[in-house]
C-alpha cells in the first residue's frame, strides 16, 4: 500500500502511538497526494554525462514498517536528469544521497531547496529487519565504497 497526503501527515505526528516517521525540515509545499518531494541540501552542478551525488535537504528517519521509493521528478526528467539508486529500506536513518546523471544537452543548476526527487512511503508488513548499513545516519553526500 501506498501512503497517501493525510497518512504522510498522521504518521510524522510524534503522538500517533506506531513507530515514527521523521522528514525535518518538513515543508507543506512538498507534500503531494501520494509522495513527498525531497529537496537539495545545496547548489550543484550537473555537468552532462557525469552522474552527481547531492545530499538532501531532508534527515529521513523511516520506521520498521516503511519503505521509500525515491523517483526524479518530472521536471528534471523532462531535461535529462535520471536518478539512480532509488529505494530506502525500513529503519534507515539520515540524509540521502541522490545519484543524479545529466543526460541532457545542456548543464543543469540545481539550487538549494529545489525539490529533485519523490518519495514514495510503501507498507512494510510483518517487518523485522531494520537497515544497519554504511549509509546509516549519513549527513551530506556519501560516496560509494
Amino acid at each position: 500500500m501506498i501512503l497517501s497526503a493525510p497518512e504522510i501527515i498522521r504518521r510524522l505526528d510524534q503522538s500517533c502511538g506506531r513507530g515514527n516517521l521523521v522528514i525535518t525540515p518538513y515543508s507543506g509545499e512538498c507534500q503531494q497526494p501520494a509522495s513527498y518531494d525531497l529537496r537539495s541540501a545545496g547548489d550543484s552542478l550537473l555537468s552532462k554525462g557525469i552522474c552527481t551525488l547531492v545530499p538532501t535537504l531532508e534527515w529521513v528517519e523511516l520506521p520498521m514498517d516503511l519503505a521509500g521509493t525515491l523517483r526524479c521528478r518530472s521536471s528534471f526528467g523532462r531535461r535529462g536528469v535520471l536518478l539512480g539508486a532509488g529505494f530506502v529500506d525500513p529503519g534507515f536513518r539520515g540524509q540521502l544521497t541522490l545519484c543524479l546523471t545529466n543526460l541532457g544537452s545542456d548543464d543543469i543548476i540545481v539550487k538549494k531547496n529545489d525539490r529533485v526527487v519523490q518519495m514514495i512511503l510503501h507498507e512494510v508488513r510483518e517487518g523485522s529487519q531494520s537497515y544497519s548499513g554504511r549509509y546509516q545516519d549519513s549527513r551530506g553526500a556519501v560516496e560509494a565504497k
